[in-house]
């Protein structure tokens, strides 16, 4: 992999990302020529007293970019008059800081730590090919993608004040995109958010009663099982017994690692596979394009959490809303109200659908 570094005309960092033998860039190409102002962020930190938890306000994402027509899509190569995110005619993978970032200024009302101007929030270019998809890529260029986010979790990750990078991708409009052009974001947190957290507490109880990792031991108990998906030598991909969503699959290494940086080249091949393997068959659940959100569950990065990291697990998670054709799950009255989901699925009916989606 070769990265080129530049800066966008209000001054945030891009990043190209190409293979190996790709040709260099034309530095020429990589300037932006557009009349950008500074980009100015109002973002704060919320301290939840009552829930225990931090809430990024971001009040000036309510200005950001929706839904433009194809022809307009900030996303895609600068082409002709139309100049874009991207300065350059085409791209194999760009990272670029988001221009509506849901931190990077003010400071938290309440006086607390952490300060939300230590996070950061990138956006992650996928292809150049604005109507092409995750799941439509190549595996080349999928294990391309995973060593983009391992070189940004390394990077962002040792930044002074983050504590958590969250590689993730939301895909459809029922999920609520903004831009259809096929794209992740990374954002890399000033504190450890809710779910990662709760899962360390219960790693670590588990560990303290039994002498065990506890994500070892859901994964040696779900690849023994009849929710299995896809397995590989170093990958497997199950529906998780207690799923929330009416199509959730996770993707666990074998091999506990803490983070997308730890991965050896064996796992990254393999994983490449595996999760266009996975994609397809969600895809084929319903005949058609799936909305989901698919991220990273990694160890927080902070000195602090250094026993964590032997803790932790990484793993994939993908979840979607879409439980029947025209049907969706909302959040509603136990879920959104009481935190307590309810599921229309059978966990092992969904995998025996995956399986059979094959």
């Amino acid at each position: 992999m070769r990265r080129t570094d530049g800066a966008l005309a209000d001054g945030r960092h891009i990043m190209w990302f190409d293979e190996d033998g790709t040709p260099e860039r034309d530095p020429a190409t990589l300037v932006d020529h557009r009349d950008l102002p500074r980009t100015v962020s109002a973002s704060q930190l919320r301290y939840d007293t009552l829930a225990g938890e931090w809430v990024a306000v971001a009040s000036h994402r309510q200005d950001r970019t929706y839904q433009p027509p194809a022809d307009q899509c900030p996303l895609d190569p600068t082409h002709g008059e139309h100049h874009t995110e991207i300065p350059t005619p085409d791209y194999q993978v760009v990272v670029f800081e988001n221009r509506f970032p849901s931190f990077g200024g003010g400071a938290p009302l309440s006086g607390r730590t952490p300060d939300p101007a230590a996070g950061r929030c990138e956006v992650v270019c996928f292809t150049s090919d604005h109507s092409s998809s995750f799941g439509e890529l190549t595996p080349a260029r999928v294990r391309l993608v995973v060593d983009v986010w391992a070189d940004r979790t390394a990077e962002l990750g040792a930044l002074p004040g983050v504590a958590q990078v969250f590689p993730f991708e939301n895909r459809g409009a029922e999920i609520g995109v903004t831009l259809a052009h096929p794209h992740g974001q990374i954002y890399a947190y000033p504190y450890v958010p809710p779910i990662p957290a709760r899962m360390l507490d219960r790693a670590r109880a588990h560990m303290g009663a039994t002498g065990r990792n506890l994500f070892a031991d859901v994964l040696t108990a779900e690849r023994a099982g009849e929710r299995v998906v896809v397995a590989g030598d170093h990958w497997t991909a199950f529906v998780p017994e207690a799923a929330r969503y009416p199509a959730e699959v996770h993707l666990y290494p074998h091999r506990r690692v803490p983070d997308i940086p730890s991965l050896t080249d064996a796992e990254r091949d393999e994983f490449s596979e595996i999760y266009l393997d996975v994609l397809g068959r969600l895809d084929a659940l319903y005949g058609d394009p799936l909305p989901y959100v698919a991220g990273w569950q990694q160890a927080p990065v902070r000195p602090e959490h250094d026993g964590d990291r032997e803790l932790a697990h990484l793993h994939l998670r993908i979840s979607s809303i879409r439980r029947a054709p025209g049907k969706l799950k909302y959040l509603a009255g136990s879920e959104t109200g009481a935190g307590a989901f309810v599921s229309d699925v059978l966990a092992e009916a969904v995998a025996q659908r995956l399986r059979d989606a094959g």
